[in-house]
């Protein structure tokens, strides 16, 4: 059954789905349903209609397909293609802000050139996740008119793929990356000096994403920052930046409304299920959330941090 909000507007992510092999200082999991598109949409769920773009794999399977559908994820943009779905297997350090990548296989995503369903180009809200520059502009061009579109990379496309990059900052509504990304992307070692050079490049909003320290908006009006919402124990922090991003546009998207001050509020909301995601392995605890506890959270984080 769907747990989005009636009235909300839909949100299109385009990006990696996938299954994830898990080690951390607390256990291990093994072939869990991963990958940045596939958190984002799942907390999106939330608050509004999702659809899904993504390639998957002949191995991919039923279950995993009507969990996804039970969330009312549209998934009419999975591309089923043969070969194997994308898999990562990794392992945290006993500072979970550090790990390594013990097996990487692209599978399907490696070839990955998404063709949008003409349905799914009418959504007013598109998030374009971390894929080649390239490809993200293709995906872009495939939307009409987009009211508000969200953009992730990484620092190899920094790397590999600026000058595409940087060009599409200026179509971009709301740039999220991670410190060091910002970092490498404006070639400043101050993050409020790395947000002024990177917003020079034409991004409106630039949300920096710092793990467990919370998370700060640029823009070139104002500065806001959150803190990370106060957790005994990080069980596992995969798709927990994902998970982030996929909050705040479903709060977005519920809403309807796009101006800063919500954008604050979104922001808020996109900690909270960020914090929820890290208490079990994978996308486990998005199972048994509901936006009861969503809401309950939300309203300590107001308390917490009100003075």
């Amino acid at each position: 059954m769907s747990s989005t909000q009636g009235g909300a507007e839909p949100i299109a992510v385009v990006g990696s789905v996938a299954f994830d092999t898990l080690e951390t200082p607390h256990g291990r999991a093994d072939d869990e349903l991963g990958g940045a598109a596939t958190h984002f949409a799942v907390a999106a769920s939330f608050f509004a209609p999702v659809a899904l773009v993504a390639p998957i794999g002949d191995d991919f399977p039923q279950a995993a397909l009507a969990y996804l559908a039970e969330r009312g994820i549209d998934c009419t943009g999975l591309e089923r293609r043969a070969g194997k779905t994308f898999r990562w297997h990794g392992r945290y350090h006993e500072d979970m802000n550090k790990r390594d990548t013990l097996h990487l296989d692209l599978g399907v995503f490696a070839t990955f050139a998404p063709t949008v369903h003409e349905a799914i180009r009418r959504a007013p809200y598109l998030f374009l996740g971390n894929i080649d520059p390239v490809l993200q502009r293709s995906v872009l061009e495939q939307f009409a008119s987009p009211r508000l579109v969200g953009l992730d990379t990484m620092n190899h496309w920094i790397a590999e793929a600026r000058a595409p990059l940087e060009a599409l900052l200026s179509r971009v509504d709301i740039l999220v990356i991670n410190d060091e990304e910002a970092r490498e992307l404006s070639g400043e070692d101050n993050i409020v000096r790395a947000a002024r050079r990177i917003l020079g490049y034409g991004a409106r909003s630039i949300i920096v994403k710092r793990g467990e320290y919370g998370a700060i908006l640029f823009s070139p009006e104002s500065v806001f920052a959150v803190p990370a919402f106060p957790l005994e124990r990080v069980f596992d922090p995969t798709g927990a930046g994902d998970t982030f991003a996929g909050g705040m546009m479903g709060h977005l998207a519920a809403t309807g409304d796009v101006s800063h001050a919500n954008l604050r509020r979104a922001i808020v909301y996109g900690t909270v299920l960020a914090s929820f995601v890290v208490e079990d392995f994978g996308g486990r605890r998005m199972r048994t959330l509901d936006r009861d506890a969503i809401e309950q959270r939300y309203r300590q984080f107001v308390a917490l941090t009100t003075f």
